[in-house]
């Protein structure tokens, strides 16, 4: 059956249960993008680090292949493979000529329907995690993100699933605790339900949804299931990092849902905030002080709710001052923006919905990320359209309510036992 989503793409529910996304565009080339709702936030309690193990052994070979001859068939087709594990999903993608189409599907297929998983593999990908774990200790902005994310979404007691409080590599002791019979377990959450997969190719869509229907035909249900994210309001920790020459702040904020009504208007409040050299954090923090030479703002979405995260990172006597300047930027969001701020926003938002669907394989995985999010596609007329409809008024009442600062939660990391 083809539901209605966009002038330009069908969107299908296959016969197994997988939700596809396909938009017909002119040229050579393919993209395929799938996404699984299964990510680090779904690594059972105590074996944290499955889902990202998972993804590395499932590339160790599949339907009769070993890891080379896996890897040699792709190489042969000269396709691009691509992916990764997030708190939430896990993606696998494709790209290469329209001609390879079939024959990369019934690749990505065998991975996911019939991988290898060589038991004598596990121990080394374990020790490939907990290097990636100990390259953290290098990366104080990374080490920050793991902390800012266990103090503002601690993990439900009751829950059993390990939540977002740890990295997609796991953690040493729930890496010890991997297991082949445990992570062969952890692989039937995968299937079509809730899975989605986007396909942007010059063919007949008809043709495409045959090929996608029998390339996962049989491929089991799974287990689909969001994990709350919780979040923690008001809180404020320092991590003592004696090797750090800076100090790092980290601010996370609640933000606005992506499928509320509002959520463009905050997307312009953003870019307005830190969407570039004329961005309030970047002259305030940046360009009128000297106090940091990066600071950021985004949006991040965790168990379907949206949440401001900011950054900066700055010398250790100016950090102070650097999170007071971030904050009071924060705290001026419900005064509204300029004319000015709103109209150069709003350009610079169109100009990357516009720029963003250009790559085949960026318009693929937009696809997918549209359904999972959002529920539907957005094509990138109709987000063009939506942007512009938007009016200072409407994004300045959005504004109104909207008091981040009131509810951060505050993560500094950098030398010395408490933050200045």
């Amino acid at each position: 059956m083809t539901l209605t989503a966009a002038p330009t793409a069908h969107v299908w529910t296959l016969e197994g249960g997988l939700t596809a996304a396909f938009e017909r565009r002119k040229g050579p080339g393919f993209a395929l993008d799938l996404r699984v709702p299964v990510g680090s936030a779904h690594d059972p309690v105590g074996r944290e680090g499955s889902a990202g193990v998972l993804e590395e052994w499932l590339s160790k070979g599949a339907g009769g292949k070993d890891a080379r001859q896996f890897q040699d068939a792709l190489d042969d087709l000269g396709v691009r493979r691509s992916g990764g594990v997030g708190p939430e999903a896990t993606r696998f993608g494709v790209s290469g000529l329209l001609a390879d189409l079939p024959a990369a599907l019934g690749l990505l297929a065998d991975l996911l329907r019939r991988p290898a998983l060589p038991p004598e593999d596990l121990p080394v990908l374990a020790d490939l995690a907990r290097q990636d774990l100990e390259g953290l200790e290098d990366s104080p902005p990374d080490l920050l993100a793991v902390g800012a994310r266990r103090l503002a979404f601690p993990r439900d007691p009751a829950s059993p699933f390990a939540g977002y409080a740890h990295p997609a590599s796991g953690t040493p002791e729930g890496l010890a605790r991997l297991s082949v019979d445990g992570l062969r377990a952890f692989l039937g959450r995968y299937g079509t339900r809730g899975s989605v997969v986007g396909l942007v190719a010059d063919a007949d869509p008809a043709e495409m949804r045959a090929l996608l229907e029998r390339a996962f035909a049989g491929w089991q249900a799974g287990e689909a299931g969001v994990v709350p994210a919780d979040f923690r309001p008001g809180l404020r920790a320092h991590l003592s990092h004696a090797e750090a020459e800076q100090t790092h702040l980290s601010v996370t904020a609640p933000g606005v849902s992506p499928r509320s009504p509002g959520w463009l208007a905050w997307q312009v409040a953003l870019t307005a905030l830190s969407g570039g050299s004329a961005s309030r954090l970047f002259h305030a923090v940046r360009e009128e002080r000297g106090l940091a030479y990066h600071v950021s703002a985004s949006p991040i979405l965790l168990g379907g709710q949206g949440f401001l995260s900011a950054y900066a990172g700055s010398t250790p006597g100016r950090a102070p001052e650097t999170l007071e300047v971030l904050l009071a930027e924060l705290a001026r969001l419900p005064q509204g923006l300029t004319g000015a701020e709103f109209e150069r926003a709003r350009a610079g938002l169109t100009a990357s919905v516009v720029f963003g669907a250009e790559s085949l394989r960026a318009r693929a995985s937009g696809l997918t990320r549209d359904l999972a999010v959002f529920g539907q596609v957005r094509s990138v007329a109709a987000l063009r359209a939506q942007l512009a409809a938007l009016t200072l008024d409407g994004v300045n009442t959005v504004l109104a309510g909207y008091r981040p600062a009131d509810h951060a939660t505050i993560v500094t990391l950098g030398p010395g036992e408490q933050f200045a």
